[in-house]
């Protein structure tokens, strides 16, 4: 048996106690060995409830810490490229929460610390770990759907607390930032190409000035990509894709459960009632177990990290022109 990976966990963020760190403890290459936070006496709480050996009340503490192989960056947007520089000139490797950056030239900067501190940095989608968006792109690879002309998203929740970071501007909260990435990787995903150009909408809350609704339309060479995010419509999510002979649908595409199966649906369009519907179910996995897992053999075998920083760069291309166009209501080059 491979040994494992020995991470460290930069804070106490909500979607690492509740989502990553659960996952992760459950795989096979991950050992969840150090939490920082802030506020020590937190830090050695969440250490407590979650079985963590060791728990810093600073950050620099748990960078410092000779035997931290890896750093997973669960902090606000807008502290993901300064941490994950410290942690990678501490000499660790990086697994980032996305998005990775504010902007598409912050995120540029990652690579010249990957290339000076030699070790791996990659953003945290987990989805492309989970089997459904393996078995997605494998469809697609076989011709199952026929050329794929179409990618639609939806993602939505709602919440209007002011004090949520993901709700504060300038700690790059809205809707966009925070779930339409998703959107945007899967049109690149499914179409295995970046966009030409794109068009958006947008409408900001009148007060948090983050962007509460958000459409945007993606041209590729292939076919186009049109999604619609949101922060405060009731919560939703859904992704198609949309072929000459066929449709494939991930009913769960972000937020796969860890303790329920998950479904993919094929439709060869033979009548609109659904009867051309097949419907593949996958077992019971957590994909944040299977991301760390990624990662830790990508650090093992040294390969590469399953989204690596161009990928990453490549995401943030395109989002960083769908809010161009959103402000010039125009067609932007991605």
């Amino acid at each position: 048996m491979a040994r494992k990976i020995r991470w460290g966990v930069l804070s106490t963020a909500n979607i690492a106690v509740k989502k990553v760190i659960p996952g992760m403890q459950q795989s096979e290459l991950c050992e969840i060995a150090a939490i920082a936070s802030r506020d020590g006496d937190k830090a050695r709480a969440v250490a407590q409830e979650l079985g963590i050996a060791k728990s810093y009340g600073s950050y620099e503490e748990l960078l410092a810490d000779p035997e931290i192989d890896v750093i997973y960056n669960p902090l606000p947007n807008h502290m993901h490229v300064p941490w994950t520089t410290k942690a990678a000139e501490a000499g660790k490797h990086v697994l980032c929460e996305k998005p990775i950056s504010l902007t598409v030239e912050e995120a540029e900067t990652l690579l010249a610390v990957r290339h000076r501190t030699r070790v791996k940095i990659g953003e945290a989608f987990m989805v492309v770990c989970h089997p459904q968006w393996v078995r997605l792109r494998e469809l697609l690879h076989a011709g199952r759907i026929g050329e794929l002309r179409a990618v639609q998203g939806f993602y939505s929740y709602f919440n209007t607390d002011p004090r949520n970071i993901r709700n504060k501007v300038e700690a790059g909260g809205g809707a966009l930032m925070d779930i339409g990435c998703y959107m945007v990787l899967a049109g690149r995903y499914a179409f295995e190409q970046e966009p030409q150009r794109v068009v958006a909408s947008i409408e900001r809350d009148p007060a948090m000035e983050t962007d509460r609704l958000t459409s945007a339309i993606l041209e590729f060479a292939g076919g186009q990509a049109v999604f619609t995010c949101s922060t405060q419509l009731v919560p939703f999510q859904r992704l198609q894709f949309l072929g000459t002979k066929g449709r494939i649908e991930l009913e769960i595409p972000a937020n796969a459960p860890p303790d329920r199966e998950t479904r993919l649906r094929i439709d060869t369009g033979a009548d609109i009632f659904g009867g051309g519907i097949t419907v593949e179910t996958f077992p019971i996995c957590d994909q944040y177990g299977l991301q760390g897992d990624a990662f830790s053999r990508a650090i093992l075998e040294n390969t590469e990290v399953p989204v690596p920083l161009e990928q990453a760069i490549r995401n943030m291309t395109v989002i960083e022109a769908i809010f161009r166009s959103g402000r010039s209501g125009m067609w932007e080059r991605v």
